[in-house]
């Protein structure tokens, strides 16, 4: 297993690695919507897709991959009624490319942001 890390999206927020590779595989760890320039946080749930999927392209570049290589996301929202807005960032985002896709609403996120996508990602 090899760790994978750059200073373009944002520093893990606990003791784990923004993503690991193992066997060909690239599991990048749940992104949460802070903009890497300025450290905030979006609370603008199209902005803060916009940041989630641009920090998950971040550590991918890291690893020599394209969001073409993603295989599956996991999508976690703090309100399912944004999921109609978070969708259309996420369609613009990944293009004619429509990897496998879970969606759920919990009731928290770390640092209480509203969207937090993680990827698997294939080489």
């Amino acid at each position: 297993m090899e760790k994978i890390a750059t200073t373009n999206a944002p520093a893990a927020v606990g003791p784990y690695a923004q993503a690991v590779e193992s066997n060909g595989f690239i599991f990048v760890s749940g992104q949460l919507p802070i903009t890497v320039a300025t450290g905030e946080m979006e609370t603008d749930i199209k902005k803060a897709t916009l940041a989630s999927l641009s920090n998950l392209k971040a550590i991918l570049a890291e690893a020599g991959l394209e969001i073409e290589n993603v295989v599956k996301t996991t999508v976690f929202m703090k309100n399912l009624e944004d999921f109609t807005s978070m969708n259309e960032v996420y369609a613009e985002f990944f293009g004619s490319h429509t990897p496998a896709r879970s969606t759920f609403q919990v009731a928290k996120l770390p640092k209480d942001a509203i969207v937090e996508i993680e990827a698997i990602a294939c080489k």
